[in-house]
């Protein structure tokens, strides 16, 4: 079985980690998040990822030599289709399973959601429910700041509420970012432009009753902000961790204090340092007393500064103390 993974875009709201780096090849828990995906998928029976590319193709084709992504659930086949030009949600992926010959029942997913839904309990649910496409939702405690979707007790999308006002909507379910397609989607997508997968391909379904949609409770984070990419981090630290830390192979002195925290590989903690709440990627440094507190950190810290909820870029030098910054700032 194929899967179509949407990882083509900036990740503008993540910048400055994602200046240089796809968001999806960013790191959790010290693990890319396309990887976890990736074993996700494989688990559920996928045996071909498409990757759907547009910026920075060459990191993903650098990570994964040989075309093939081995782990504990299997080995997966990838595809690597590069768009000429960007063509949106839907339109990346006719392109991508156009370019891969996907056909028969697929997977699509967001390159940046993480969660712990079981593949295959959607893939059966969809066959069950004999619709064209089917989408995962999750629960939310505020449904006014997402597109709500309302589902029939035939579990059969009815309607999307945009930001739902209160007492507009009884749902609380919003779009979750895994789909599972039939091939007959891709013929509702006109090939070659921008076609938006969430504001023209499933309004066209649920107008012929043809969409489904499972809801679970299964953990779910859009790690597409600096405070939800954190997150992500800290809530492997709670599933995986050992002592409330992740720890790579790093250099950390045995007078730094790490408290809640995932330190990357080849990161440095000097004397005195505290990191606590935050994340430290590949190669960052901590230098002597410095503290950094629920920040995410790609550069250097100098001696004695103290960051509070920073974004720190990669190869930045911060040598002055800062709250609430993205160091270099985002464009």
């Amino acid at each position: 079985m194929h899967a179509v993974v949407l990882v083509g875009g900036f990740g503008t709201r993540l910048r400055p980690l994602t200046l240089d780096v796809p968001k999806p090849m960013l790191p959790v828990a010290n693990r890319p998040m396309i990887v976890r995906l990736a074993e996700r998928l494989a688990a559920g029976g996928v045996t071909d990822i498409v990757l759907a590319l547009g910026f920075r193709p060459d990191v993903f084709r650098d990570a994964f030599p040989g075309d093939v992504l081995n782990g504990p659930f299997g080995s997966v086949r990838l595809h690597y289709a590069v768009e000429p030009e960007p063509l949106d949600t839907a339109g990346a992926i006719r392109f991508a399973a156009d370019f891969a010959g996907v056909t028969g029942t697929f997977v699509v997913a967001n390159g940046d959601i993480m969660t712990s839904l079981p593949i295959d309990q959607l893939i059966d649910f969809h066959r069950r429910s004999g619709a064209e496409a089917t989408i995962h939702l999750t629960p939310v405690d505020d449904p006014s700041s997402f597109g709500v979707v309302e589902v029939d007790s035939d579990g059969r999308v009815q309607r999307f509420v945009e930001k739902p006002a209160p007492g507009e909507t009884d749902s609380n379910t919003i779009n979750a970012g895994t789909y599972v397609f039939e091939e007959s989607v891709l013929a509702r997508i006109d090939q070659g432009r921008r076609v938006s997968v969430e504001r023209e391909t499933f309004p066209a379904l649920v107008a012929d009753g043809a969409l489904a949609a499972l809801a679970t409770d299964d953990a779910w984070i859009d790690t597409g902000r600096p405070e939800l990419f954190l997150a992500a981090n800290l809530a492997v630290i709670a599933e995986e961790g050992t002592h409330g830390a992740v720890i790579g192979a790093a250099t950390i002195d045995s007078t730094a204090t790490i408290i809640d925290s995932v330190i990357g590989d080849g990161a440095t903690v000097e004397a005195g340092a505290t990191v606590r709440g935050s994340v430290l990627l590949p190669g960052a440094c901590v230098r002597a007393g410095a503290t950094v507190v629920d920040s995410s950190v790609w550069g250097e810290i100098a001696a004695g500064v103290e960051i509070i909820e920073c974004v720190i870029g990669q190869s930045a030098l911060v040598t002055e103390s800062a709250s609430g910054r993205r160091i270099p700032e985002p464009d």
